[in-house]
């Protein structure tokens, strides 16, 4: 393997014992065994306790597997929202969710305030049945306060709230009894390769989904029903990724034999002093102004020379993201995820320090 390290927010860097699960599930022959036979049954429901563990879900929700996060969108507006839906947008991926209502003619509405500014309109139509909510916006490093998600909730407690969790899962604290359903994928702070997606939803997701249903298509094999029916018995509707099931059900114990606590305060030590580098150094300044809005896990710093600072990083063995849609030649993108040790942070902030 590579000797650099990967502070890419997606994909990025690979979890540390990546390489073992791969190299025993291939011993195993994981990839080859029936999706419908009592070992893959056992491994469904190995990965789901896991994540549940580790997500602190509640009774009632569930967890289903798709392809990707962008998958969860589709899912989300064909299963959940009837006429139409209001999208919270202050970057890049947040914004993708509304297009996506838009391309299925949803009468959906918009929230928007300029790349990683923060909320302070929480209007929202009344006729809106879903609210779509960006814990962290990878694309600029914007995070949703929970306070603030609870607002919502209190504000709006007959809508349902989905709330994106891609970077930001497992490493930022969820509180899911204020949101019914919430998707990630699994390159970024779970440290694996693309493919594959995750999709949790509550049982006021399923009784909506079941009702409408009965009136209107939601969709193919993947609808909320055919998900739940296969998952009541620890199956999927179709062949799935069973590698990736299978290691990120690993991964999921490796996090909680290491400390959920521990690893959240790591991601809090990393990101300060990654945050003090950037405020200390003259090339670069943060992106998000709002201190207590600034992402934990994709920190964006803005620059005139950031291609110049990325090609001496990345002679050092250390590749950075660059800035994300129309900030990609002035933004820097610093991931943070749980594989990415304290040593190699304090290795880049030294390094960053060398940047004049």
């Amino acid at each position: 393997m590579s000797n650099k390290i990967y502070f890419t927010p997606g994909p990025s860097q690979l979890f540390y014992t990546f390489e073992e699960h791969l190299k025993k599930a291939l011993f195993n022959d994981i990839p080859s065994i029936s999706h419908r036979s009592a070992v893959f049954i056992k491994i469904l429901e190995e990965t789901t306790g896991a994540l549940k563990e580790l997500l602190a879900l509640p009774d009632g929700y569930n967890i289903y597997f798709l392809n990707s996060a962008n998958e969860a969108w589709d899912r989300i507006i064909l299963n959940l929202v009837e006429k139409s839906s209001h999208h919270f947008v202050n970057g890049a991926f947040s914004k993708k969710f509304y297009d996506f209502a838009l391309a299925y003619n949803k009468s959906s509405s918009i929230t928007q305030v300029n790349d990683g500014a923060s909320f302070d309109n929480w209007d929202i139509p009344g006729e809106a049945e879903l609210i779509g909510l960006t814990k962290n916006e990878t694309s600029v490093g914007h995070s949703f306060l929970e306070e603030e998600i609870q607002h919502l909730r209190g504000k709006y407690p007959s809508k349902l709230i989905a709330l994106d969790i891609v970077s930001a899962a497992p490493s930022l604290p969820i509180n899911f009894e204020h949101i019914d359903s919430a998707y990630f994928s699994v390159q970024k702070a779970f440290g694996m390769p693309s493919g594959l997606g995750i999709w949790i939803v509550n049982e006021k997701c399923h009784e909506i989904a079941l009702n409408r249903s009965k009136t209107t298509s939601l969709g193919s094999y993947r609808t909320l029903p055919n998900l739940k029916k296969f998952g009541d018995k620890h199956q999927t509707p179709e062949t799935p990724n069973m590698l990736f099931i299978y290691i990120l059900g690993k991964i999921a114990q490796d996090i909680l034999q290491m400390g959920v606590k521990r690893m959240r305060n790591d991601t809090t030590y990393k990101a300060a002093i990654l945050n003090q580098a950037i405020e200390d150094h003259p090339l670069l300044s943060h992106f998000v102004e709002s201190i207590k809005h600034r992402s934990k896990t994709t920190i964006v710093a803005k620059t005139e020379r950031a291609s110049e600072i990325l090609e001496f990083l990345n002679k050092k063995g250390l590749v950075i993201g660059t800035g994300y849609g129309a900030h990609k030649e002035n933004h820097i993108r610093f991931a943070n995820f749980p594989t990415h040790s304290k040593e190699s942070v304090e290795m880049l902030c030294d390094l960053l320090e060398k940047i004049e």
